[in-house]
């Protein structure tokens, strides 16, 4: 009796075992060596091109401009564009190379200083258009659209580098 016992547990167990096997065989293999990042890398970048084009001082003037502003309003919609611009890409960051990531920081840090700089220099009841006629001019005078060409190089030249 013991040993019928113990044959029909040893059965069971082959079977068992025989039916793990066959269907873990039988499975399709994820095959994750086909997957290209190329593209997802190439539009990350497309994107923080654009995200440099848009927060570009003077493209984000002639965007947001708008009449019967005071400077105080003007500035806080400046700074909110440019806030939603790079969150809107934010996660774009996981595709480009930390230098390029870093180069869209510094860009959008120097926009903001650059506006609320502007904006403190001048008196408190400005109005909009003098505080972007403003900002418009020191962006000329101070030279400050380097870092923006800088910038776009820098996105360029990684692109470029992706297409090889």
């Amino acid at each position: 009796m013991i040993s019928l016992i113990v044959a029909t547990v040893a059965l069971l167990i082959a079977l068992g075992t025989f039916y793990f096997w066959n269907s873990e065989r039988k499975k399709p293999k994820k095959d994750d060596s086909n997957f290209n990042a190329r593209p997802l890398q190439l539009q990350a970048y497309e994107r923080l091109v654009m995200l440099a084009e848009r927060i570009a001082l003077p493209n984000l003037i002639s965007r947001v401009n708008q009449g019967g502003m005071k400077g105080r309003e003007m500035q806080l919609l400046l700074l909110e564009s440019i806030k939603q611009e790079y969150e809107y890409n934010a996660t774009q960051q996981i595709y480009v190379s930390p230098v390029a990531w870093t180069a869209i920081k510094k860009l959008k840090d120097q926009n903001m200083l650059i506006i609320n700089q502007v904006a403190a220099a001048l008196p408190p009841d400005v109005n909009g258009i003098d505080l972007n006629r403003q900002l418009l001019d020191f962006v000329m005078t101070q030279n400050m659209g380097e870092l923006h060409n800088i910038v776009l190089e820098a996105l360029n030249f990684e692109a470029k580098k992706l297409m090889k």
